[in-house]
């Protein structure tokens, strides 16, 4: 069976991640028939929308394959590149397509799935979703385009959720924008059923199905998520967790955990995703990942998470403090292979 497949039924043409073992992880062959599909599809005017979903009851997408990456990617600079390079562009695709894009994020929702998803009007989840980018803790950024939507957020959740790599269910997602709406699992097959057959708009078969999540857990610390991450260096934002309350301290125990590069990195980064366009974010996360492969942090984190499981990476450096600015502005030069283009 194909790892992704493609169907036109109707008006709308589905994408369906066809991984369910594997949790619909996306890999480079996925990613680059995707982006065919998307551009063939804005073409199509007998296509009125675009639904992605991932098979399973597990997971949408539960990201990257960054075990490949892991393993081969330090001898092999085209395959890190590559990959990267036209996952990037698959993203920047789905946020200028044209069509409306609908993710169905049931199930679990991290790193390359939240690039298949946030950047399309419409996210829709259930009460099994989960959404995560937890990229820090190993030693990568939230990366596709995770800047720039996470810097869209309201407040200082998004730095919150890059640093922590904190996890999301519906009522939180609904509250913070990141899900357009929620629909029961059980509601799904009418819906799927409608998006191909109806030709009611789209926002009102949605707001048809919409139901309300409850209340947020994300409320209660909304305050305190503004206060704490509201700070422009790493530093700043653990020290002011640290003599905070025990949620607060909480937090800067989950960050001291992550890769110190990472997270200085990944501030970096949606500090400068700020009012951006989508191209320049994603180009300044291009120039990130392609510096990651030469250090040392990624390749310890896939060993520690993936690898040999010991969830104890040993980061290097060890600490914030040994992460300099100019480490830092060495991440967003242009490689030596040149920059990312979408041509």
């Amino acid at each position: 069976m194909s790892e992704v497949l493609f169907e036109t039924r109707g008006h709308a043409l589905w994408i369906t991640l066809n991984r369910p073992e594997a949790l619909n992880a996306l890999n480079h062959p996925m990613a680059v028939s995707i982006h065919r599909a998307i551009i063939d599809a804005m073409g199509d005017p007998a296509i009125a929308h675009i639904v992605i979903t991932g098979a399973g009851d597990r997971a949408f997408c539960a990201g990257g394959d960054v075990a490949l990456l892991g393993r081969e990617g330090r001898q092999d600079r085209a395959l890190w590149e590559n990959f990267f390079h036209d996952e990037y562009r698959m993203n920047q695709a789905i946020a200028r397509c044209g069509k409306p894009w609908l993710a169905l994020i049931d199930g679990i929702t991290m790193g390359g799935g939240v690039g298949l998803s946030i950047h399309g009007p419409y996210r829709i989840a259930t009460e099994r979703t989960l959404f995560a980018m937890p990229e820090t803790g190993i030693g990568l950024i939230p990366d596709v385009g995770g800047t720039h939507a996470l810097a869209a957020l309201p407040g200082e959740i998004g730095a919150w959720l890059a640093l922590t790599g904190a996890r999301l269910k519906a009522a939180d997602l609904r509250y913070c924008g990141i899900a357009t709406h929620h629909v029961p699992s059980s509601h799904l097959p009418a819906l799927r059923d409608l998006l191909s057959t109806s030709h009611e708009p789209v926002a009102e078969l949605l707001a048809a199905f919409d139901e309300d999540p409850g209340e947020a857990p994300l409320a209660q610390v909304r305050d305190a998520i503004d206060y704490h991450f509201g700070h422009d260096r790493v530093e700043d934002i653990v020290a002011s967790l640290g003599a905070g309350d025990d949620w607060a301290q909480a937090q800067a125990a989950t960050i001291a955990r992550m890769s110190p590069t990472s997270c200085k990195l990944s501030l970096a980064g949606l500090r400068l995703a700020r009012g951006v366009a989508i191209e320049d974010a994603l180009r300044h996360e291009y120039r990130m990942v392609c510096e990651i492969r030469n250090g040392h942090d990624f390749f310890e984190g896939i060993r520690a998470q993936l690898i040999d499981k010991d969830r104890n990476p040993k980061w290097q450096p060890a600490t914030l403090e040994g992460v300099s600015d100019d480490d830092v502005a060495r991440h967003l030069e242009v490689p030596e292979t040149g920059d990312l283009t979408f041509e």
